[in-house]
């Protein structure tokens, strides 16, 4: 039975709650608990526990009056809010209406809060609704790119006898003065590295064609360079490196070579569960699978898009609270000030549209997402992470304790969180609706995300 006398007010989506408490209503719980305080009290001049109870009450009396005051309305207003089924939006904040009390010297009291209230609607889907399912396709393309680039990743450096393009040299520069004698006091370095493939200069590029190791090659720096790299060759700054612009000599001591990783076992060991793959065909197909993967959780959060884009349009325009969600986003958003708010207010309530949507549609198809679920959305975010640096074959407890870290994080919780529900609402809803499944390279796929962000 409700101690206190309490009534609702509503006007469409906004509502007000009164709370009308008396004395009888909070004595009882005051009394107690100032016998608590009483009990374990210590003051100069008393035993522990015989402090007299006018005392306690002087000192006591009016703090504990308002903490059971405050405990019991928001006790009595959250079991008015279950008992009453409102569906509340945000929290409830004290209203504009209240007046002042005086908790010291009134023995009754009223509290009014204002309320926002979800708007009323229904929305559902079944065969009867048509939606497009994209089914995107990994193009052979793209599985070589991805399986050179684990070649490259696994590759190693080995030296050579005679330079081809891409290849790095190393050895000892010497300038020249300008009739190709070795320049007095000039720059003279032990080891450098040289990347003809890079000079800004064909012509210079064209003097390493064919060079071996020991050969001397003459050529100018300062044409084959831009300033930053002609100043990081010779060690010196800008300024100084740019009034070198005669020839040097460089003697090859070295030339080497970055070799992909062959396509053996020991690359596919390294990229897959070792003993999985055992073939260049096979690897190949474990890549398409890779890819496959990725483009299909990309393709169930396409759907979802279109999913809320199609409910909305079915639901319509709402009726929202606005007054009242704007002072709730002002208290929420205290630091960040009122243009914050203003900014962001129309955003916030399309998202509360969806947000509100999206909880029938989870009810209706009995999404239930639990711990477990939660963890693996993690896992599978810290394996596409890893696999961004080529890093596919990462022991479980590696990711475990990455999963487990990222957890920590309340915001990356709740993303995770929201993820499962995603996945498990795509899920449910692919297997509602009619689905028109449609055949689309990634290039057009991609293309729709372009357009989301360009909005």
């Amino acid at each position: 039975p409700h101690l206190m006398n309490i009534t609702l007010e509503q006007s469409g989506v906004s509502a007000l709650v009164s709370l009308k408490m008396e004395k009888a209503d909070y004595q009882d719980a005051v009394k107690k608990e100032l016998k608590n305080i009483a009990a374990k009290a210590e003051m100069p001049g008393f035993r522990k526990g015989k402090v007299p109870a006018g005392l306690v009450n002087k000192r006591f009396g009016t703090e504990v009056k308002m903490n059971e005051i405050n405990r019991l309305v928001g006790e009595n207003l959250q079991k008015f809010i279950e008992e009453k089924k409102l569906s509340v939006l945000g929290e409830p904040m004290m209203s504009e209406q209240q007046q002042a009390q005086d908790i010291e010297n009134q023995d009754d009291f009223e509290f009014k809060f204002d309320i926002a209230l979800a708007p009323e609607f229904k929305v559902e889907l079944t065969d009867k609704d048509q939606l497009t399912y994209y089914d995107v396709e990994v193009s052979e393309e793209q599985v070589d790119e991805q399986v050179k680039a684990f070649a490259q990743q696994a590759g190693h450096p080995e030296e050579v006898q005679e330079y081809a393009d891409r290849d790095i040299l190393r050895g000892a520069l010497a300038e020249q003065d300008a009739e190709g004698n070795l320049l007095e006091g000039g720059i003279s370095l032990d080891s450098v590295s040289l990347m003809p493939s890079y000079f800004v200069s064909d012509d210079q590029k064209k003097l390493f064609e064919g060079a071996k190791v020991n050969d001397v090659i003459t050529f100018n720096p300062s044409e084959a360079h831009g300033e930053a790299e002609l100043a990081a060759l010779l060690k010196l700054d800008k300024e100084e490196a740019a009034k070198h612009t005669g020839k040097f000599t460089f003697q090859v001591s070295s030339i080497s070579r970055f070799v992909p990783a062959a396509y053996d076992q020991d690359l596919f060991d390294r990229v897959f569960e070792p003993g999985t793959v055992k073939s260049e065909e096979e690897m190949r197909a474990k890549v398409k699978e890779l890819i496959q993967s990725q483009y299909n959780q990309d393709a169930d959060m396409k759907f979802l898009i279109d999913v809320r884009k199609y409910t909305e349009e079915k639901v319509g325009k709402l009726e929202f609270p606005e007054a009242l969600l704007k002072r709730f986003m002002k208290l929420q958003n205290a630091d960040k000030g009122e243009e914050f708010v203003e900014k962001n207010f129309e955003k916030s309530l399309e998202e509360l549209r969806w947000h509100l949507i999206k909880e029938q549609l989870v009810e209706a198809n009995k999404v239930t997402i639990d711990q477990k679920d939660v963890k693996e959305a993690a896992l599978q975010t810290a394996r596409i992470q890893f696999a961004q640096y080529g890093l596919t074959n990462v022991p479980e407890e590696y990711l475990e304790n990455y999963a487990n870290e990222m957890l920590k994080d309340r915001n990356q919780m709740n993303a995770f969180v929201d993820r499962s529900v995603n996945t498990k609402l795509a899920a449910a809803l692919k297997e509602v609706v009619k689905l028109e499944h449609k055949s689309i390279s990634f290039e057009d796929f991609a293309k729709f995300f372009e357009a989301e962000n360009a909005e």
